[in-house]
């Protein structure tokens, strides 16, 4: 595991000698664009994303003003934003530029989960701030590469936070039934997303994996590069695991637009072993797919717990 540093009046090493940096250095691989170096301690910060981002970034004590909270579906987490002050700067998918710059940010963060992605936000934002785009999904390593921007106690609280939550994920592992496999499906209004058991999957599904959770075939592979399949109606059938976890809504209107009961009214959907044996459960779209940090990950595994280790 990586344990990002930052050093106040550090240096930065490169081919050519030594850079200064008089201020903060901010030091990890997945920046995209690489270190940042900030002249002091960030005190107006503005996110870039809703989720992982603005969870993160409260979480380690940064000075949040402004996080993109239109149309944000974690109603939890959007509560605690506007609680602490966070003005909206419109919706993740078109942020308001205008909105950033009045709020005079000494920071830009986000979690961009590629380089790819990373490249199409970076050359606006970090017009108007030093800009941090974290490329990797290796959350833990978020927190630990914030934390120290906050401040001594919440570096402590991360810590401890972070710690805790270990010691839970081996008291669960040592729980997790091996005889019994879990599926698990978003719906959508337009279609079906399985996110895969794989080397690089999504935050939730790789506690699962983590977890020693046993998934169904169709849904486990060991392609680094295959994260996810969209299954038609017929291909659900695949989806055989003696429990099933069902995601519906958020950011789609799957749960209101009679999606949801289009699909769960079809023969084909109640054929799937876990429907049939009453053992499929609706479970929050807010923290299986707007995962937002410790909060997030703590509700997977109460999920996992209540359905997947109580399940008789």
């Amino acid at each position: 595991m990586r344990f990002p540093s930052l050093v106040i009046a550090a240096l930065f090493l490169s081919v050519g000698g030594a850079v200064a940096c008089d201020g903060v250095a901010v030091e990890d691989p997945a920046i995209y664009g690489g270190n940042l170096c900030l002249d002091a301690a960030p005190e107006r910060v503005v996110v870039l994303d809703p989720s992982f981002g603005l969870g993160v970034a409260m979480d380690t004590g940064l000075q949040v003003v402004g996080a993109p909270l239109d149309l944000m579906s974690d109603e939890t987490l959007k509560a605690r934003a506007e609680r602490a002050g966070v003005t909206s700067i419109g919706a993740v998918t078109e942020p308001s530029m205008e909105a950033i710059v009045a709020l005079q940010p000494d920071l830009i963060l986000g979690f961009a989960g590629s380089e790819s992605m990373a490249s199409g936000i970076h050359p606006m934002a970090s017009q108007l701030a030093p800009t941090l785009l974290y490329t990797d999904l290796d959350w833990r390593g978020f927190y630990r590469l914030l934390a120290p921007l906050g401040n001594e106690v919440s570096e402590a609280a991360v810590e401890a936070g972070l710690a805790a939550f270990e010691a839970r994920m081996a008291d669960l592992r040592a729980r997790v039934p091996h005889d019994r496999t879990l599926s698990v499906v978003r719906i959508t209004s337009w279609d079906f997303q399985v996110y895969m058991d794989a080397p690089v999957t999504y935050a939730p599904f790789a506690l699962l994996r983590e977890l020693g959770v046993q998934r169904s075939a169709y849904e486990t592979t060991d392609d680094p590069s295959l994260s996810m399949k969209r299954p038609d109606l017929e291909e659900l059938a695949a989806l055989d695991g003696d429990v099933l976890f069902y995601i519906v809504g958020g950011t789609n209107d799957s749960d209101t637009d009679g999606r949801f009961e289009e699909v769960t009214g079809n023969p084909l959907w109640r054929m799937l072993p876990a429907v049939d044996t009453e053992r499929a459960y609706r479970v929050d779209h807010a923290h299986w797919m707007e995962f937002s940090g410790l909060d997030a990950a703590n509700a997977v595994l109460d999920d996992v717990e209540r359905y997947l280790i109580g399940t008789p």
